[in-house]
């Protein structure tokens, strides 16, 4: 039943349910901290820091997005420079009552990374953790870890690095858990006197769901089996380092393992205690193993005739060993299974290693008990996996007659050979119009390097770049190298972001060796690989000149798309040289002569924020459209050269395949005219002609009505599955969470996983959208192999990929895919790059069944209707909801329309449109269809030989 619900609900609701994602749970934990201290009759505030980065990547903004509800709560929100500077502001929240002045009881702290940020803050980690934290202060350290490597130059585990510093990790199963375990976390933190590290990673991160939000439903208990020594746990001054060193580890860590027991925080989740079998999990494998149970048809009773246990740790280190031993002792055999390296097993094995050998079971987990292999180390594990490992372990006769049946199904699913026969792929590239386009290339004969940012996607687009380091380090390998090689030079690609996080200082190391080297900045005046977020701090292009300068650069060029636009008098260094882009390979030539260090700043503001400001009305946006009259195209490709850009689309033709541009994604850089080319037409003035559906709201003519609505699918025995495949930056996020929100103001279960790596970057995304009758009847986030009951195909690419046509089951999916032609940055460098649709879609059909699939030019009726691409995807909501495919109501999915507040007229008007094409979609495509006369001849190409011959036997009569 529908309930009434807002988008603040997440930040205001005081107890209930409320919908979020995993990155707002972390934004709305601070201020249950409050609201407790509060209670108890503290008055604390809170601080966070850090440095942004995937999973955590939109941390940041979810926090700015939340400003007037965290600084109602008395919380600061201030980004790091870099991430270990971050850390010691937040050692520094500890020390308020070390010296006068302080105003708060207490200030509890909230420090975000990602993998490789915890790696260079080791040192500030450390320190900050064995000085400890205030009584009434605690710290919690978020550590983002990429398992799959998805968004990271290295896959990650960030477990290993906060062991070394003496840091507990808690590593949380879902949303639910981040709200529920980060109070604990606090507590433990202000009880032990230690940071906690908090793993994130993107299954919860960039999942929603449906959780309980009482800041008062978690009841703290503190030990009453540990005394804590006369001086405390807590930070001090002065305090001697062998003294911290010793409290740390003989004092602190058992203080909480001893608050962790007393919560019983580790806990048995099925099975009875006395079970033959255990599994001992933590983190995302948990809800693998559960739902690997599912698949295989394992339900509490089943596993209870089995003698199978499960036992879900959250403390990954140190392990709490006696709950552990405790569920351990007695049973014949117990499986850890956990992703990556085993943090978990071998401190179960050391425990158990001295317990009577009557009671002492066989712990197998990475390898069995003869040390063969079990489940892998690297990578992630999957339910399937698992699965595997316990029918390994059990033996396949041991399951009843369903057991088997269901295994056997899983085999065939995970085992088939999945063939995407057109072999292209959707990878992340730059955006239109991004000043990356221009700024990357390298004059011939020479060679760039890469770092970390949009800039390294520079790497596969023929640009003689190769090679990478880890953020901060750009060019020093060069240092290194250049003494036994006769290349005399190289130019550093270096993001702005990265300049003022840590690259300033790789200059300064090129600049103290005087390296012949230049160092290309990469000014975009936002950070634009994790969203467009601000610099954190005065970056400016000016700014960067003296800087460098003041280390000694001499030679210092910038180079823009307008460098006429700097105010007079504004402050370079002396000497810096002023270039139109288009000066570009010269100046660069001019560069590589010089010897020793130089600097070329490259100021133009990144394409992506360019149009959300402009959508804001914050940023210019000129009256000025490029267009290519195809009647004069001859299909070189030239323009496509001139930009790479991916606006710059193909058009099948009467004459064959010319170019066109795409105006709903066009960003209005204008480099696709350089080329020597008279097909391009400027209009200026004017705008793009809105939509047929636009343009009868705009006069006030009635719609069409809405068909009936579609019997549903139901949720109540299983929950039910959707693949969400497209573009990044199209808007197939919001798709996601449209569904999600309306679930849940139905008072269903829902889970949303967004799997987008740099999707933002034109790459492929894939939504993984999984509702149930309740939230409980829900376990992985993600879809197994065969998992979906719809594929919800917004490309036509992606959804041929392996990834995505693994989900599908021929007996139980149903796919409605789009068939437009979206071009990937191949066709960029390849212009007769044929776009291979008729074999993308075989592959489809030949996972899902050709019966159970059906394909239409989405992108053409959304455009055509709303005037813009944008819509589709929406339209596309709409056509599978009225085919009956969507088990959600439409007034749910409007009213989540609504909520979500962007584009809503559209959206909403986008969704009806695809419900009344699902219904009639002839006299949909009649009402977009132009007019006789409005037909540009042979703009169409000819669909039989006959119309062929006719149309050219005609055309020289026409022009008589």
């Amino acid at each position: 039943m529908a309930h009434a619900v807002t988008l603040d609900d997440k930040y205001l609701l005081e107890s209930g349910r409320v919908y979020l994602t995993g990155t707002q749970a972390l934004v709305r934990l601070p201020m249950m901290q409050r609201q407790r201290d509060q209670a108890a009759g503290l008055n604390t505030a809170g601080y966070i820091s850090g440095y942004r980065g995937s999973p955590l990547g939109g941390f940041d903004q979810a926090l700015w997005q939340a400003k007037r509800f965290i600084k109602n709560n008395h919380i600061e929100f201030q980004p790091g420079v870099n991430e270990d500077l971050a850390a010691t502001a937040i050692w520094g929240t500890q020390q308020i009552h070390l010296y006068p002045g302080a105003r708060y009881d207490g200030v509890f702290g909230m420090w975000y990374g990602k993998g490789p940020g915890v790696d260079r803050s080791g040192d500030a980690l450390k320190h900050a953790n064995y000085a400890g934290t205030a009584p009434n202060g605690g710290v919690m350290a978020l550590a983002g870890d990429d398992h799959m490597a998805k968004s990271s130059t290295t896959a990650h585990q960030s477990e290993p690095a906060f062991i070394a510093a003496g840091i507990p990790v808690i590593h949380p199963a879902g949303v639910q858990e981040y709200l529920d375990l980060g109070l604990h976390t606090f507590a433990m933190s202000r009880y032990s006197g230690l940071w906690v590290g908090f793993k994130i990673i993107s299954e919860t991160a960039d999942s929603s769901a449906s959780v309980h939000v009482d800041p008062h439903r978690i009841e703290i208990r503190l030990p009453t089996d540990f005394v804590l020594p006369p001086d405390g746990v807590h930070i001090r001054w002065p305090d001697d380092w062998l003294g911290q060193e010793r409290r740390t580890f003989t004092v602190k860590q058992p203080a909480a393992l001893a608050y962790w027991r007393a919560n019983r925080l580790d806990r048995l989740m099925m099975g009875e205690a006395d079970a033959r079998f255990g599994i001992v999990t933590v983190g995302k494998s948990y809800l693998d193993v559960r739902q690997a149970l599912d698949d295989l048809g394992i339900d509490d009773a089943e596993a209870k005739r089995l003698g199978i246990a499960v036992y879900k740790v959250a403390l990954v280190w140190p392990l709490e060993t006696d709950g552990a031993t405790a569920f351990a002792l007695g049973k014949r055999e117990v499986l850890v299974v956990e992703e990556k390296r085993a943090i978990i097993e071998p401190q179960l094995k050391d425990a158990l290693f001295n317990a009577p050998a009557h009671r002492r079971p066989v712990v197998v987990g990475k390898t069995d008990e003869r040390g063969q292999k079990l489940l892998k180390s690297d990578g992630e594990l999957t339910p399937y996996e698992i699965a595997a490992a316990l029918v390994a372990r059990f033996g396949f006769d041991s399951f009843s007659a369903h057991t088997k049946q269901r295994f056997e199904a899983l085999q065939r699913r995970t085992g088939r050979q999945i063939r995407n026969e057109a072999g292209l792929a959707r990878v992340p590239y730059f955006c239109s119009g991004c000043p990356h386009n221009s700024s990357t290339k390298v004059p011939e004969g020479s060679m760039a390097m890469a770092g970390i940012g949009c800039h390294t996607l520079a790497i596969g687009m023929d640009r003689n770049t190769k090679t990478f380091t880890h953020m901060g380090a750009e060019g020093a390998p060069w240092v290194g190298a250049r003494h036994f090689s006769d290349m005399p030079h190289v130019f550093q690609n270096m993001g702005d972001g990265t300049y003022f996080h840590s690259g300033y200082l790789a200059v300064r190391q090129a600049a103290a060796v005087n390296a012949n080297i230049t160092y290309k900045i990469l000014y975009n005046d936002a950070v634009a690989m994790t969203g467009g977020q601000p610099h954190d701090g005065n970056v400016r292009p000016w700014t960067i000149s003296q800087q460098v300068h003041a280390e000694g650069v001499r030679r210092i060029a910038l180079v823009s798309d307008e460098p006429d636009k700097y105010p007079v008098g504004t402050e370079w260094a002396p000497g810096v040289t002023f270039h139109h882009r288009s000066e570009l390979d010269d100046v660069q030539r001019a560069l590589r002569e010089w010897k020793g260090v130089s600097v070329l700043i490259y100021d133009q503001t990144c394409a992506a924020e360019k149009r959300r400001r402009r959508k804001r009305g914050t940023f210019p946006d000129p009256a000025k459209r490029a267009f290519i009259n195809q009647a004069v195209c001859e299909g070189c490709g030239d323009c496509s050269v001139q930009s790479n850009c991916l606006s710059v689309v193909p058009v099948e033709t009467e004459f064959g395949t010319k170019r066109a541009i795409d105006q709903s994604s066009c960003n209005k850089d204008f480099s696709c005219v350089n080329g020597f080319c008279p097909s391009f037409v400027t209009i200026e003035g004017g705008g793009v002609r809105k939509g047929k559906a636009e343009k009868k709201s705009a006069v006030a003519t009635a719609e069409p009505d809405l068909p009936p609505a579609p019997s549903l699918p139901t949720v109540d025995d299983r929950p039910y599955g959707m693949l969400i495949t497209g573009i990044g930056g199209t808007g197939v996020v919001t798709i996601g969470a449209i569904l999600g929100m309306a679930a849940h103001i139905e008072g269903k279960g829902a889970t949303v996983l967004d799997q987008l790596g740099m999707a933002q970057k034109g790459g492929a995304v894939i939504s993984h959208v999984r509702i149930g009758a309740d939230p409980e009847a829900l376990h992985a986030v993600r879809l197994g192999a065969g998992g979906a009951s719809l594929l919800l195909g917004c490309d036509l690419v992606v959804s041929a990929s392996a990834d995505a046509l693994a989900r599908l089951e021929g007996s139980r999916s149903r796919a409605i895919v789009n068939t437009h032609q979206t071009i990937t940055g191949e066709f960029t460098r390849h212009p007769d790059l044929a776009f291979p649709a008729n074999t993308l879609r075989l592959s489809i059909e030949a996972a899902a069944g050709g019966e159970a699939c059906e394909f239409l030019e989405a992108t053409e009726l959304a455009t055509a209707l709303m005037g813009d691409s944008i819509a589709t995807n929406m339209f596309m909501l709409g056509y599978a909801y009225q085919k009956g495919l969507v088990p959600l109501g439409h007034e749910a999915i409007e009213q989540a329309i609504e909520l979500n507040g962007a584009a809503v007229t559209m959206n909403r008007n986008a969704f009806r449109w695809g419900r009344r094409a699902a219904h009639d979609r002839a006299a949909v495509e009649k009402l977009i269809a132009p007019a006789d006369d409005k037909v540009v001849p042979f703009a169409r190409p000819s669909k039989t030989l006959d119309e062929l011959v006719g149309r050219r036997t005609i055309a020289p009569r026409s022009r008589n």
